[in-house]
């Protein structure tokens, strides 16, 4: 959606022995129509060195930078499977670090440009299991409450220098990542049946609104929560109620 709004892009994978992230970055990068190719760069967001370097990669490509999208997130299948009081404290800390602190990480790097091209938008992505609780999300479900708390810190810390900073709280969607949660069928067909407007979202949807946080047409909106779920977010039953009515 940014690209089709004229926004230049990087996008950035991980590297991995089997090169399968990078493939499929490229992949969609090449679906996209355009007289600018957008930047490919690795990023390992545990790493301070990576980030380092992918900011360098950015600034010397285009002077600063106007809109960081935050949309890492990743636990162990088996600490999304386990009931939460069975999450290894391994698999607690690497949920925590790669789907949280990397927002303060990329935040920190990044904000320096952003104030030198006059402000910027923030925007990350999180899912309402963290009021609500939902099966097959335990450990993530802690990562993104600690995410929406960075949100909000970042956006009263960041806000003189006019960077805004919110969060998106989608509903399910079909991804490869959203894969690894148990029962994400499931939570889909009672959203098409019990939310408010009984339709399942799409990735568009999200991308959307994630224009709109980027866009001046929210020059004065920050530190939110905007979800983008059907309404489903304003219902009692949720999460184990959901699953067992979809049943």
């Amino acid at each position: 959606m940014f690209h089709e709004h004229g926004a230049r892009l990087a996008m950035t994978y991980q590297e991995e022995p089997k090169g399968r992230l990078v493939r499929n970055v490229r992949k969609l990068a090449d679906t996209l129509e355009g007289s600018e190719t957008p930047l490919l760069l690795p990023c390992d967001v545990t790493e301070d060195t990576s980030i380092d370097s992918l900011r360098s990669a950015v600034t010397d490509r285009w002077g600063g930078l106007d809109i960081l999208v935050h949309c890492v997130a990743y636990a162990d299948r088996d600490d999304l499977n386990k009931p939460f009081s069975e999450v290894s404290r391994d698999g607690y800390k690497l949920a925590m670090e790669v789907s949280a602190y990397s927002l303060n990480a990329l935040a920190r790097a990044f904000a320096p440009a952003m104030r030198d091209a006059g402000g910027g938008s923030i925007i990350a992505l999180t899912y309402n299991a963290v009021e609500r609780t939902v099966p097959g999300y335990s450990a993530m479900a802690a990562a993104k409450a600690a995410l929406e708390l960075g949100v909000r810190y970042l956006a009263v810390e960041l806000g003189p220098s006019k960077i805004r900073v919110n969060t998106i709280s989608a509903g399910p969607i079909r991804t490869l990542s959203a894969s690894a949660v148990k029962g994400i069928s499931a939570l889909r067909k009672w959203t098409e049946t019990a939310a408010p407007l009984h339709e399942n979202i799409s990735a568009e949807d999200v991308g959307n609104t994630a224009v709109y946080l980027a866009s001046d047409l929210s020059r004065f909106v920050t530190g939110n929560i905007i979800f983008v779920d059907s309404g489903t977010h304003v219902l009692a039953a949720q999460g184990s109620a959901a699953y067992e009515a979809a049943d």
